[in-house]
């Protein structure tokens, strides 16, 4: 019912000191996913999805913030869940990735692992949604635009693909959350975003986006001084 997408990113900040942004980006048929699925602090981004369990997101981002490894840490959650074999769970930590899909998770289902990127999608008209995914973060990682924005493209590309395939259902939700291990004052406004209920959801997200931009902009504007 669900595609998403996980990464990890290096760069460098204003201070030459090495810094890391973790981000991930959900989309699915039905409204309020991003309550449910995506989480995302300086240690990492997961994603929770098909028969959703809340509690793999919440103590996974626990797990890692504790300091174990994000394939250890989504493993050690799902050998102790019942249900595992209708999860699909993925995301990224620190140094390793980590991906599954269950065996009773509703075709097409199943994911991707890159680098330093993870992607996963059930109930999807083919492999294709989660390919075009992968392969459109690709073709952007590590460049100029904003994480954020470069995510939410990536969705649009597996949209594109195929999607989810339950067209009969119309009300539909995204979202997206971007952190990073960088100790500022103020977050840009554009980095957690969501579009809870709408029949064009990346649309509306990209919309959402850049007006959120163009207000962070012009607020540090205003504020420069001060």
């Amino acid at each position: 019912m669900t595609f998403s997408i996980c990464v990890r990113e290096p760069y460098v900040d204003a201070d030459g000191d090495d810094q890391h942004r973790f981000g991930v980006a959900v989309t699915t048929r039905l409204p309020g996913v991003g309550a449910l699925c995506p989480f995302a602090t300086e240690h990492g981004a997961v994603a929770t999805q098909a028969l959703t369990n809340v509690e793999l997101g919440e103590k996974g981002m626990d797990y890692l913030e504790d300091g174990l490894a994000v394939d250890d840490a989504l493993q050690a959650l799902l050998n102790a869940d019942d249900g595992r074999a209708e999860r699909q769970l993925h995301g990224v930590g620190s140094e390793a990735t980590f991906a599954f899909t269950g065996d009773d998770c509703l075709g097409w289902a199943g994911h991707r692992e890159g680098d330093a990127y993870t992607v996963a999608g059930n109930l999807l008209t083919g492999e294709a949604v989660v390919d075009a995914t992968a392969d459109a973060y690709e073709r952007t990682a590590g460049g100029d635009e904003p994480l954020a924005k470069r995510l939410i493209d990536a969705l649009g590309s597996g949209h594109a693909a195929g999607g989810d395939k339950r067209d009969d259902l119309d009300i539909q939700s995204a979202a997206v959350v971007v952190t990073s291990t960088e100790d500022r004052e103020m977050e840009p406004y554009y980095n957690d975003l969501r579009v809870d209920a709408t029949e064009t959801p990346l649309r509306d997200l990209r919309e959402t986006f850049s007006m959120a931009r163009e207000g962070y902009e012009a607020a540090l504007e205003k504020y420069a001084e001060a």
